[in-house]
């Protein structure tokens, strides 16, 4: 049986060591449109940090892959998948066949439609091979702008003031990670972000960026001056990719449409990672969580159900943790506050410190924590409460430690 996994990071990754776990025979050829063993996406940012040296951004080795039996093929695309003759046409003509196949492509960064903003010094931090552009350019005393305020945004913002950059970010809406903080998350972020010297503008409406004879980039916003920098760092969200389906009869829908077996509705194709839309731990049928963690668990379940077996996906449950600025910053499941749900707070504003719990009808469904490492902690102690969907009637008691785990039914 001829297994063959498009993407070489988490999802595909994660089900080909799930599949060989469970078959070592069939063959399998890895296809990768980036030249070159896998990396961490996550470690991008600790390496433009100097936090961390370039080879450990390197989590397989080229021996891991032909240990494992596997074939690769690296440094190219795949253009056509003909799913009535199980074959995909790469980009340089040649065809490999497929018995069943997984697309772990992943997304790319999105451009947002701004005049001027295509061209030369306009960089996202996504790729190694970003990140080996922009470490050549963070150069102390450069003026970076860093559009969009999100996870990857932030990091990028933090690593360019680390190494000497003078730096703004601009966010459209009115408050910054608008879709992982509340607004009072936000508001002790946004503090944390400015003390170190980064300028936040919010509620910005950038118009379009003009290239200067002295090579500046001049960015034109809505009824505010122009700003001048050396380069831009777009961070807007992400776009799956899946120009490779085009016209194949694999559904489309702002990604892939995976059941609970990672399965699309062609048999013997699947998808998994941030290309993929599958269940949620909330019952959603078809939801995207661009993160690590999913497409890890989106890979797992793929490659056991590629290999045979029959294992449903609990669904993923969102759940965004990093640090930055000095302060640690998480949030997981729903965690903005709605008609119908109760919150228990702590504000320790002189402290930096932030939690909030949310519930629905004493079931906790999400949560917020910014300080330290710890406060983080209580995240990974809520998320089995979550995804067992139990009470917690004594929020204080558990925030203090007193149970760990959800009470099970008997």
């Amino acid at each position: 049986m001829q297994i063959v996994i498009i993407g070489n990071s988490a999802a595909g990754l994660s089900a080909l060591s799930r599949f060989r776990s469970i078959d070592r025979e069939s063959p399998i050829t890895l296809i990768s449109a980036e030249s070159g063993t896998a990396y961490s996406k996550v470690l991008l940012p600790y390496y433009l940090r100097r936090k961390i040296p370039y080879e450990n951004l390197f989590i397989r080795r080229p021996e891991d892959y032909t240990q494992a039996g596997i074939k690769t093929e690296f440094g190219v695309k795949v253009k056509r998948v003909d799913t009535e003759s199980h074959t995909l046409t790469l980009e340089d003509g040649r065809t490999i066949g497929f018995a069943r196949l997984l697309i772990a492509t992943g997304s790319r960064p999105f451009l947002p439609p701004i005049e001027g903003l295509a061209g030369a010094n306009v960089y996202h931090l996504w790729t190694l091979s970003d990140t080996e552009q922009l470490d050549s350019l963070f150069r102390p005393g450069q003026r970076a702008l860093v559009i969009g305020s999100g996870f990857i945004a932030l990091q990028a913002a933090w690593a360019a003031q680390q190494r000497g950059l003078k730096v703004t970010v601009f966010e459209l809406l009115p408050r910054i990670m608008p879709t992982v903080l509340d607004d009072r998350a936000a508001a002790v972020l946004r503090q944390k972000v400015e003390e170190h010297g980064v300028e936040v503008r919010i509620g910005i409406h950038t118009e379009a960026v003009e290239r200067t004879r002295k090579g500046l980039l001049r960015v034109q916003t809505k009824g505010h001056p122009p700003l001048d920098v050396d380069l831009i760092i777009v961070g807007a969200g992400v776009r799956p990719n899946t120009e490779l389906l085009d016209g194949s009869p694999v559904q489309i829908d702002r990604g892939i449409p995976v059941d609970e077996y990672m399965e699309t509705n062609v048999p013997g194709i699947y998808a998994a990672g941030d290309v993929a839309r599958g269940p949620t731990a909330f019952g959603e049928t078809h939801q995207t969580h661009a993160l690590w963690p999913t497409a890890v668990e989106h890979g797992r379940i793929a490659g056991a159900n590629m290999a045979g077996r029959s294992v449903p996906y609990q669904g993923s449950l969102n759940m965004n943790v990093t640090e930055m600025f000095g302060i640690t910053v998480a949030s997981m499941g729903k965690f903005i506050e709605d008609e119908g749900l109760t919150s228990h707070v702590i504000d320790e504003a002189g402290q930096s410190r932030y939690v909030k719990i949310i519930l629905r009808e004493g079931i906790p469904i999400g949560a917020v924590a910014l300080g330290d490492a710890d406060d983080t902690v209580i995240l990974g102690r809520l998320r089995p409460w979550i995804r067992n969907q139990r009470s917690l009637p004594d929020v204080g008691g558990f925030l203090e430690g007193r149970y760990l785990l959800p009470r099970q039914v008997a």
